[in-house]
């Protein structure tokens, strides 16, 4: 299949309306460590065709959507036709306008009855989500070019080595408590609202769901190239490595080896960290508002780093950056699509590239200050207007030829 150029969105994050999701509920609840609630997002859930229109109009050949677990199975048991229609569509749509649909099955959020359950702690969670994996894959496996299962099941645990205020952690235990007291359980859990002591077991659980996961995708279609997503930053040693092979080993190690048997592993890379014998570096190039250290070739040596560990394709299935001055996004493009070049010359099997994002969306935690998509969104109207990035985004494709 010829190289992929495209955009990767999510439901939640952009449709609106996922009232049936464990996100929609923890963003209600009081304490809550979301900014502000979702609410409408991007209204994307009736306005798809015009974000559709709009990747269609960059020249562009692939389309990343995730289908909101939520809205197909809302009730435990009970499958929605009327769901499972509205993502057909997009992906039908896809197809029509020359976009290879790129679907990922699991984007952070679940249904609030699973959340009720335990979340991915359930020692029935890997089954629950293979049985919804395979009603997916019955109704739009014929239509899809690439499936996710899973999107970053590594953040939690790299978030972990991110400095934040101790007020950050003991809010986000604040929200899991109110959301078990108000869903009236006794463990209320979220996949990116996570606990440090529950790490391993929430691990556990989503290593076994991606495994069954893609059993029943490939049961249904053998020849679906199947993959699961992780947050991979730029790890970089000053002087003794010692640190920066803890972190690798710690964040990325079991998922690394896990994938070895997947058909790719999508590679999502925002920024790069450096670590001496102490821990963390001061960062060089803070250009964004979201990420510590912003640095083009970091994006290269990502997919670099994954490729040597698992030998299996790479699919760039996030890149960006998080600003509001689109002239910095602007600069920011080219360079590090150059070094994703360096890396395919030097023999790195890469499928795609998929820029984060298509929208001004909803950036869970952050609300709708943090913005990293090429098309802005008036948050009272909902009139989408490109920005000049996605105007240099889709002069970097047609220029490159790849």
């Amino acid at each position: 299949m010829a190289f992929l150029w495209g955009v990767a969105t999510s439901g939640h994050q952009t449709e609106g309306g996922n009232d049936t999701s464990d996100t929609w509920f923890a963003e209600s609840v009081s304490p809550t460590v979301f900014r502000t609630p979702s609410g409408p997002a991007c209204d994307s859930w009736a306005r798809w065709r015009d974000d559709l229109d709009l990747v269609a109009g960059m020249g562009l050949t692939a389309y990343r959507f995730s289908v909101e677990w939520a809205r197909v199975e809302p009730v435990e048991g009970e499958f929605s036709a009327a769901a499972l229609d509205h993502y057909a569509a997009i992906a039908d749509r896809c197809a029509e306008l020359g976009l290879a649909p790129v679907v990922t099955f699991n984007h952070m959020t679940a249904p609030h009855w699973f959340a009720a359950r335990g979340g991915w702690l359930d020692p029935g969670s890997a089954e629950l989500f293979a049985r919804y994996c395979g009603v997916l894959t019955d109704r739009i496996g014929d239509t899809i070019a690439y499936a996710i299962t899973l999107n970053e099941p590594d953040l939690p645990r790299l978030l972990s080595w991110v400095p934040m205020p101790d007020f950050v952690r003991d809010l986000e235990r604040a929200t899991l408590d109110a959301a078990s007291a108000a869903a009236g359980v006794p463990r209320y859990r979220l996949a990116n609202v996570a606990l440090p002591e529950e790490f391993d077991a929430l691990e556990d659980g989503m290593a076994a769901a991606h495994t069954a996961g893609k059993a029943a995708i490939k049961a249904r279609r053998p020849d679906l190239p199947v993959g699961l997503s992780l947050a991979v930053v730029d790890d970089q040693a000053v002087g003794t490595t010692a640190v920066r092979d803890r972190k690798r080993s710690e964040v990325y190690g079991r998922w690394l080896r896990l994938v070895r048997d997947d058909d790719f592993v999508g590679v999502q890379n925002y920024e790069r960290a450096r670590y001496d014998g102490d821990g963390l570096v001061p960062p060089e190039h803070a250009a964004g508002e979201l990420f510590s250290d912003v640095h083009p070739p970091s994006l290269g040596n990502a997919v670099r780093y994954v490729h040597a560990e698992t030998g299996v394709p790479v699919f760039v299935t996030e890149h960006g950056l998080a600003t509001d001055d689109d002239t910095t996004r602007v600069a920011f493009l080219e360079p590090s699509i150059t070094g994703l070049r360096d890396a395919i010359d030097d023999g790195v099997p890469v499928l795609g590239y998929l820029h984060w994002t298509l929208l001004d969306n909803f950036e869970w935690v952050f609300g709708y200050d943090i913005r990293l998509g090429l098309v802005e969104v008036d948050r009272a109207t909902f009139a989408r207007t490109p920005k000049p990035s996605a105007a240099e985004y889709a002069r970097i494709v047609r220029k490159a030829g790849w």
